[in-house]
């Protein structure tokens, strides 16, 4: 696979992803938020099983305890922005919670600078201030204003960019993206399932209430999505595949905007254009200075 093609392909899992938005938000109307991660997980887990028995045949290496320590600790990060994006939905709307979490594009690079030792590139900082200022606006200019859903899901975007780099280094070096898929999804489902057993009222009327949206996030937005993400990202770099995967922010608030009627002050879509603008001058401005440099 080519890295254009890798990239088209995160594009259509966030073209995905910001439909889930919409489902994520509908579904708390029936069950409770630990149900819904649960469930849509399990699914999503169950999805993708089949096919990672037949990547199993054809693998070339077994997983070691390496491996399935990396494969479990993506499962962590995946079920913490889960949770946080879940839970924040509850009082923030699909378009702040869909531009926030695109933030993730901010938090990758920023985590390679921290964590792994990486020189940053200059357009980092400033990317980061923009990203600051976008919220800000997203609040009205009342930090105040922010909700806890708002906090939230600031919260659920360093989950995803920690979940987005442990992907990138352990499918590069296990070579089995769907394993890798069904293992975070059965972590995370786990995870949920014991929080929600233990908080969440359920009964069997709710989940039928909410078994579209459960189905089409587990099915789409985990199964299909994310087993996109990991494949795709065998052939890119993180922040690339970050960028690609923050425009379903775009997707996530215009769907919202068709059918759920959200809309917001000016000064709303000042800040989600400026959170957009820092995502895409965080890829975009190393990627031209790379180009530029003379040949040696």
């Amino acid at each position: 696979m080519t890295r254009a093609q890798a990239n088209l392909l995160l594009l259509f899992a966030a073209a995905i992803w910001g439909g889930g938005f919409v489902a994520q938000s509908t579904a708390m109307k029936a069950i409770g938020p630990f149900w819904f991660i649960a469930l849509r997980f399990a699914v999503a887990t169950l999805a993708v099983l089949p096919f990672v028995l037949l990547e199993a045949r054809k693998a070339k290496a077994k997983t070691s305890a390496r491996h399935a320590k990396l494969y479990i600790l993506t499962g962590l990060a995946l079920f913490s922005g889960a949770a946080t994006q879940q839970v924040g939905l509850q009082t923030t709307t699909v378009t702040n919670s869909s531009f926030i979490t695109g933030l993730y594009v901010v938090f990758v690079p920023l985590i390679a600078v921290f964590f792994l030792r990486r020189a940053p590139h200059w357009i980092i900082w400033p990317g980061a201030l923009m990203a600051v200022a976008g919220i800000y606006l997203l609040s009205g200019g009342h930090l105040s204003a922010l909700t806890s859903g708002d906090l939230l899901t600031v919260a659920c975007a360093i989950f995803w960019a920690i979940q987005i780099t442990l992907a990138g280094t352990t499918v590069s070096a296990t070579g089995r993206p769907l394993a890798l898929s069904a293992t975070q999804f059965a972590v995370t489902a786990t995870c949920a399932l014991a929080i929600a057993a233990a908080f969440e009222p359920i009964t069997q009327s709710a989940i039928w209430a909410a078994g579209p949206q459960i189905l089409y996030v587990g099915i789409f937005s985990s199964g299909l999505a994310f087993v996109l993400q990991v494949i795709a990202q065998r052939y890119t770099t993180p922040s690339q595949a970050a960028i690609f995967l923050s425009s379903e922010a775009l997707f996530g608030s215009s769907l919202a905007a068709l059918l759920l009627d959200e809309t917001m002050p000016a000064t709303g879509y000042a800040g989600c254009a400026l959170l957009f603008i820092a995502m895409l001058v965080v890829e975009l401005v190393p990627g031209f200075a790379r180009r530029r440099l003379p040949a040696v």
